[in-house]
């Protein structure tokens, strides 16, 4: 993909940009990146089933009726039928208890012709969605939500990236955000958002600081960031003051009327990029889910 960014984005302090206005920030927009990242997917799975016969295959599980987590379900698997990939539907009663949910997932990580699970997130309060989570076996552990996968990521080992995270940081690839050196803040903490993507900017060389929504001062913690990571989950939660300007902004949330952490239209004042919500992060998370898919569809047939 030709970078979408038409400079080196190049980090300063924040004395510098008084001296002038500043104008409002560039979009990262995660759709094009995604559908490129989709379509090399889809070329892939292709080949292996031509090759193999084995056509690559995630199975969703969606435990209750939430509707904004059957939207999601949906969603994932139509854009996995569309780039060629197999979908297995589970779902279950929102009475379903943790022994049984941990069974279904026992039970589709010792089915060989499922490669990939995905279990939608968050599950009804009386289970222990952490229990479920470690039910999935690592190898389809496409969503990167176990524990391993956590570790591979803090250790620079192979395996699955979380979703979000590894979308984010393809996404601050894309637009030639320089990551070693800077300064990311990262507000969340969350063991499949906040916490991975910290590790996935240290990795790349961030010097990070992980805040949340009771860290003290947070407002002056953040105007020292380069990169802001907002994935607190409450809407409009980070101000544009709080941001230092010229910082690059990535909104992880998303709630209510299409409204992320960040409020965008004080922060788009000040920033140097910011993504939008939505078509900013979401695409990223969806695409990277079917390109890990069909990494472990190839990692378990060859």
């Amino acid at each position: 993909m030709t970078s979408p960014s038409n400079h080196t984005l190049t980090f300063s302090n924040p004395d510098d940009a008084k001296a002038a206005p500043r104008e409002a920030a560039r979009l990262m927009v995660g759709t094009d990146l995604a559908a490129e990242m989709v379509a090399k997917a889809a070329d892939r799975a292709k080949a292996l089933k031509d090759a193999t016969g084995v056509e690559a295959c995630l199975a969703t599980v969606l435990v209750g009726d939430d509707p904004a987590s059957a939207t999601y379900v949906r969603m994932k698997q139509n854009r996995s039928k569309k780039a060629g990939i197999g979908s297995l539907s589970v779902v279950l009663p929102a009475e379903t208890t943790t022994e049984e949910l941990v069974a279904e997932l026992q039970k589709l990580s010792d089915d060989p012709k499922v490669h990939g699970i995905l279990l939608q997130h968050p599950v009804p309060a009386h289970i222990d969605e952490r229990a479920a989570f470690e039910a999935i076996d690592p190898a389809k552990d496409v969503d990167g939500v176990t524990m391993h996968s956590f570790a591979a990521m803090a250790f620079g080992e192979p395996g699955f990236r979380s979703c979000t995270p590894g979308g984010i940081i393809r996404l601050l690839e894309a637009y030639d955000v320089p990551l070693a050196g800077a300064h990311a803040v990262v507000i969340g903490r969350s063991p499949i958002l906040g916490k991975p993507v910290g590790m996935l900017l240290l990795a790349s060389n961030a010097t990070v600081t992980y805040t949340h929504s009771k860290t003290r001062d947070l407002a002056e913690i953040v105007k020292t960031a380069d990169i802001v990571v907002a994935a607190v989950g409450k809407a409009n939660f980070v101000r544009g003051s709080w941001v230092k300007p010229g910082a690059v902004v990535i909104d992880a949330g998303y709630n209510e009327n299409n409204t992320g952490d960040v409020h965008f239209e004080e922060a788009s004042q000040v920033a140097s990029l910011i993504t939008p919500v939505p078509g900013g992060v979401g695409p990223m998370t969806i695409s990277l889910l079917l390109e890990q898919t069909v990494d472990a569809a190839e990692a378990q047939t060859t």
